[in-house]
């Protein structure tokens, strides 16, 4: 039985409706924090409650005014670092700047590892997040990364309630996630297919080539993040050209940015599917294609099971009740 004790859980700005359904779902009460901005743009935090030799996480996720939502989180782990917390865990369900991850070009900065010593410099012991965009970004740590696929479990799940495996098969948009979409279809037991793109600049893709046989099948692509939707939607496309019956996508983080919605509403694919790693009530008001799974009981878990010490390795292949 969880008690709650010696432990508490604070959040930033950025995603507080996630910070509730974990709170409740665990038992305990949010924690008492003020966050507010200044005139001059300045965060400005105040813990208005002790955190004395407590098991602190901090919630925020990497999304809307992603500057502020990291500077939340380093300033809350700083303040609970100096009022004396035993531990602290940043718990970042989209970890900020994934995407520059590596130097592909001179002079190019690599951000994610600049993020990575922000929160160590901060107090940071621990880190939680969810479908890190490369693994490499763990390396970057001297602390413990929780970073493994929980998004997963919970979109296998999803298909098996909601699809007749003998129709399906798993598409991966680009070979950069064949990785994972072959993981889900072998533990579906379908079949796999994906796309070759190459790319003319960053978010926009010139030509893409199917490899695989989805003629007839419900193709259902999946990634770790949709932002314009620009390649989701140009592989949807793609698939019903080739004679997908219906075409469906499965991402853990719907960044959803520009005309994303517009896209998506426009293309041939029947539905999107996403997690709540990010807010997305106002996404699904204006898009009747947007579907939301709830990974806010994977999160407590995982939170519940670091706190008392326990193995995490469960979740890797199933979704907590």
């Amino acid at each position: 039985m969880f008690t709650g004790n010696g432990i508490k859980i604070f959040t930033g700005t950025s995603h507080p409706e996630l910070a509730e359904i974990i709170t409740r779902r665990l038992g305990v009460p949010l924690g008492k924090a003020d966050v507010t901005k200044s005139g001059v743009g300045e965060t400005h935090v105040f813990i208005t409650e002790s955190v004395r030799e407590d098991d602190v996480y901090i919630i925020n996720t990497g999304c809307g005014e992603i500057n502020t939502a990291l500077m939340e989180v380093c300033i809350m782990i700083h303040a609970c670092k100096i009022a004396s917390a035993k531990r602290i865990t940043a718990v970042l369900p989209l970890y900020p700047y994934a995407r520059q991850d590596k130097k592909d070009k001179s002079r190019a900065p690599i951000t994610a590892k600049l993020v990575a010593n922000m929160l160590q410099k901060s107090g940071c012991d621990h880190v939680i997040t969810m479908d890190l965009h490369a693994s490499q970004i763990q390396g970057f740590f001297d602390v413990p990364v929780d970073k493994w696929l929980y998004a997963e479990p919970s979109a296998i799940q999803y298909i098996r309630s909601n699809f007749d495996l003998s129709d399906i098969v798993i598409v991966s948009p680009d070979a950069g996630g064949a990785k994972r979409a072959t993981s889900m279809a072998d533990r579906l037991g379908v079949d796999f297919a994906l796309f070759h793109k190459e790319r003319k600049k960053a978010n926009e893709v010139s030509r893409m080539v199917l490899v695989g046989h989805v003629k007839d099948k419900v193709a259902i692509l999946v990634d770790d993040m949709a932002d314009t939707c620009g390649t989701l939607c140009l592989a949807a496309q793609h698939l019903s050209e080739a004679g997908a019956a219906k075409v469906y996508a499965m991402v853990t983080h719907g960044i959803l940015s520009g005309n994303a919605l517009k896209n998506v509403e426009q293309s041939s694919l029947e539905k999107l599917i996403v997690t709540n790693t990010l807010p997305q009530a106002e996404n699904v008001a204006k898009c009747s294609k947007i579907e939301v799974i709830d990974i806010g009981n994977v999160l407590a878990e995982v939170i519940r099971r670091s706190h008392y010490g326990e193995s995490v390795s469960k979740l890797f292949d199933e979704v907590p009740y």
